[in-house]
């Protein structure tokens, strides 16, 4: 009866060890360090190389501009957004324009290759960006709403949801330090409104950064000069006075989409800046996503370091 209960738990455990349980006695993985440099540390998840410099561009910009770290993730590599273009060529021109708008930021940033359109939500997609969210040792973590209109954003929002509270599992992922610390997650601004519009839960002035974003929105040529998939050739000039009027063009037109934010936050904004509110003129905004941690008013305004102090 003895040797049938030991080989009965000799068996139990090499199942377990087969399926990736530890033993009892085994020492949890350790977390991974805190960084001690005083600095915060952001990372944003967008479906394509445009998405995060569109939406958090400005306020990355402001982190770096007090030496906080930031990086921003291109979850696929924009392999089929272009009318004229694809592939290989596509995914390295596109990687080389957000590399140069994170210079213009001061920031970092990365391309997953992943194709374009083809994002799904898997096991090994939620495991890439939990890896990532553990090495950046993130106190931020961005990403779209899994409320969109295009796949690879909806997708985007699901898997960085799903990497919520998984930072903090010792045992998922083992091969990458666990966060102690649960980061806080945020989505960024859209306009949809079923099942839930978007709820401006923070949003920060951007006055002192909007140069550096429009130069970044300037830097993604083949997206916005060029029209990106929805693009021709009849978007673009042959003659340079032409061409200088449609980057001018664009431009204007983000322009009026940073001021639309400001706008359609005004309310919000007076309850981070007060009666400074009425002279905001951009802004970006952000709502507080449940699965993360959840911040108070004191916690955000340690987060976002550019707000006024609290009345």
């Amino acid at each position: 009866m003895t040797d049938r209960i030991a080989a009965a738990g000799l068996a139990m455990a090499c199942v377990l060890a087969w399926a990736g349980v530890p033993a009892a006695r085994a020492q949890a993985p350790a977390a991974a360090p805190v960084p001690d440099d005083g600095k915060l540390r952001i990372i944003a998840f967008g479906a394509h190389p445009d998405d995060c410099e569109i939406r958090e561009g400005g306020v990355a910009a402001r982190w770096a501009a007090l030496g906080h770290h930031v990086k921003l993730v291109s979850v696929t590599n924009g392999d089929i957004g272009h009318w004229g273009m694809a592939g290989g060529a596509l995914a390295q021109r596109r990687a080389a324009e957000v590399r140069r708008c994170a210079e213009i930021l001061g920031i970092q940033s990365q391309v997953l290759d992943i194709h374009d359109g083809e994002l799904m939500v898997t096991l090994e997609n939620r495991k890439a960006i939990v890896r990532l969210i553990r090495e950046w040792k993130a106190d931020v973590v961005i990403s779209h709403r899994p409320v969109d209109y295009h796949p690879d954003h909806r997708y985007v929002g699901v898997l960085v949801m799903d990497a919520g509270y998984m930072v903090t599992v010792p045992y998922f992922c083992p091969d990458t330090p666990h966060l102690a610390k649960n980061p806080v997650f945020l989505f960024s601004e859209d306009g949809f409104r079923k099942p839930n519009p978007f709820s401006g839960d923070i949003v920060v002035a951007i006055d002192d950064t909007v140069g550096k974003k429009l130069d970044a929105m300037d830097a993604l040529e083949s997206q916005f000069f060029e029209g990106g998939c929805n693009g021709s050739a009849a978007l673009v000039p042959k003659d340079e006075a032409g061409r200088e009027a449609r980057r001018k063009a664009v431009r204007e037109q983000f322009d009026r989409r940073f001021k639309a934010t400001a706008d359609r936050f005004r309310k919000e904004l007076g309850e981070w800046y007060g009666d400074a509110a009425a002279g905001v003129q951009y802004a970006e905004a952000f709502e507080v996503c449940e699965y993360g941690r959840r911040p108070g008013k004191e916690e955000i305004r340690r987060l976002f370091p550019f707000f006024p102090p609290a009345k």
